[in-house]
């Protein structure tokens, strides 16, 4: 008998958690978005997860509707999306004509098999026999090398793997505050170095009183380089958390930024 069963057989169990002690995990949910031709795309979501992966967060449908209206910012480009939770945008850019869409997050097999669940349940993503699926799923952590996500594109005219992404996507991340360095970071090391490549941030402030420290994240793409514009704003019919405090205004309000390369940055790497 281990030592372990020696102590519970000598206390008779006082100190082990009663089995209905902690609350059981909430259980995966589905949410639903509408594509302006009227097809339905289901999205699942984990039942709960601390990197708040389990909400479809109004800046993903935000940034989807756009890509709706303007396809051209999706359609033949390679996309790279970053912290995704169910994959929306990604989803969307890929029905849209994306070369290729890679949705990425956190490498945690529960919420990379939910962001496969919903690339497979989408039938609008059905590939003719033979072809291969223009979207993948795969883990990155922001700030890590994103060469391996690299090889999920094809390859360019002369053979050579692809050197980075023409869109990236960042929905709704801005929150999480003390890991704006490392989101540029993925930025500045994933998105292709060319006039028209793009990385869309998009964004609401969930709690108006920390707003300064969302946009903060602007700040620092600024420091290395970067131009950011703005480029969206539209207000959503309610918060997405509408019992929380704060100005119900900016809660309901998301806006929408560009972050690309300077001028000097594409010409150096094009010589």
């Amino acid at each position: 008998m281990s030592s372990d069963s020696e102590c519970e057989g000598e206390t008779g169990g006082l100190f082990q958690d009663p089995a209905d002690y902690y609350p059981p995990t909430p259980p995966p949910t589905t949410e639903s978005y509408t594509m302006k031709d009227g097809k339905s795309i289901t999205l699942h979501l984990v039942g709960h997860s601390p990197l708040e992966a389990h909400h479809l967060w109004n800046g993903s449908r935000i940034v989807s509707q756009y890509f709706e209206d303007h396809p051209e910012e999706v359609r033949d480009r390679t996309v790279f999306e970053l912290g995704a939770a169910a994959g929306l945008p990604s989803i969307v850019a890929a029905i849209l004509g994306a070369k290729k869409a890679v949705v990425t997050d956190y490498p945690d097999p529960e919420l990379i098999a939910t962001m496969w669940k919903n690339i497979r349940g989408c039938e609008m993503l059905a590939p003719d026999d033979g072809e291969e699926m223009n979207i993948v799923a795969d883990g990155h952590i922001w700030g890590a090398n994103p060469e391996p996500l690299f090889a999920h594109l094809p390859a360019g005219p002369d053979g050579k793997e692809a050197a980075g992404f023409d869109v990236l996507i960042l929905a709704d991340l801005l929150f999480r505050h003390t890991e704006h360095k490392n989101m540029v970071k993925s930025i500045e090391t994933s998105l292709r170095r060319h006039p028209d490549s793009k990385a869309f941030v998009v964004f609401c402030s969930y709690r108006p009183w920390l707003q300064h420290k969302d946009l903060a994240f602007f700040d620092v793409a600024r420091e290395k380089g970067f131009i950011v514009e703005k480029f969206l704003e539209r207000k959503t019919e309610r918060p997405l958390f509408e019992n929380d405090p704060g100005d119900e205004e900016i809660r309901k309000t998301v806006t929408g930024w560009i972050i690309r390369w300077p001028k000097e940055a594409c010409e150096e790497a094009a010589s």
